[in-house]
């Protein structure tokens, strides 16, 4: 959802965010901090500590930060902040992760692919699905490890560590080459990839126009056939 650029803590952090984009860390922090200062309601100070999560010396400050933002929409509760919820989990699972906390940091990153869809449209809804994926491949090994009754909770259904590692391996040649026609159709399908039917249908579909286009050596064609099958069957 767009912010108001009325509200004096928006415009504090539009500035912010210039000033860290010309590469002024210390006063952007200055400009979150005085938009906390003067934020008016809920909804104003969560859109502060989100800024202000950023500027955080130590992963307890960052999630100090980052739950402060998440218990504020919580309070806001309407349409407003309907859109930020994919990447405060996102921002909490990050922050889980750097604390030593995967199963914890496991469980947001589910948290965010449900509620993936209520981020905008654009690149801002792709970083938010790319870094959804990226957290709950990372976050995995941990639930596996965790009991049986942890493991139902687990709703995304990751790709099979042996199909990843192969389509991983095909990426890393197409790289080298660099096959751009390739990557363009299969990348976005796999680093979305959150798990659910929708995503299998979308990476199998992607992988089947670079297998159909022949492009590839026949080694690769070879490989990319087997790593379709696999998916159809896992």
């Amino acid at each position: 959802m767009p912010v108001d650029p009325e509200l004096l803590a928006v415009r504090l952090c539009v500035e912010g965010m210039q000033a860290e984009a010309e590469g002024r860390a210390e006063a952007a922090l200055e400009l979150f901090q005085r938009a906390w200062d003067i934020a008016t309601d809920d909804y104003e100070a969560c859109i502060a500590a989100h800024y202000l999560a950023r500027h955080q010396t130590s992963p307890e400050d960052t999630l100090r930060w980052n739950q402060e933002c998440l218990d504020r929409a919580d309070r806001v509760g309407d349409e407003r902040v309907r859109g930020f919820y994919p990447s405060l989990y996102v921002n909490i699972g990050h922050a889980c992760r750097q604390l030593g906390q995967p199963a914890l940091a496991h469980a947001y990153f589910v948290r965010a692919a449900d509620r993936v869809s209520d981020a905008s449209e654009g690149q801002y809804g792709d970083w938010n699905r790319f870094a959804i994926a990226e957290g709950l491949r990372g976050t995995a090994s941990a639930v596996a490890e965790a009991d049986d009754v942890a493991r139902r909770d687990v709703l995304p259904q990751l790709l099979d560590e042996g199909v990843d590692a192969r389509l991983r391996e095909l990426f890393a040649r197409w790289c080298a080459r660099p096959d751009l026609k390739a990557l363009g159709l299969a990348l976005p399908a796999y680093l979305g990839y959150l798990g659910t039917v929708e995503d299998r249908v979308r990476l199998r579909t992607a992988l089947h126009m670079v297998h159909a286009a022949r492009w590839l050596p026949e080694d690769e064609q070879a490989e990319l056939g087997a790593v379709i099958g696999a998916l159809s069957h896992n």
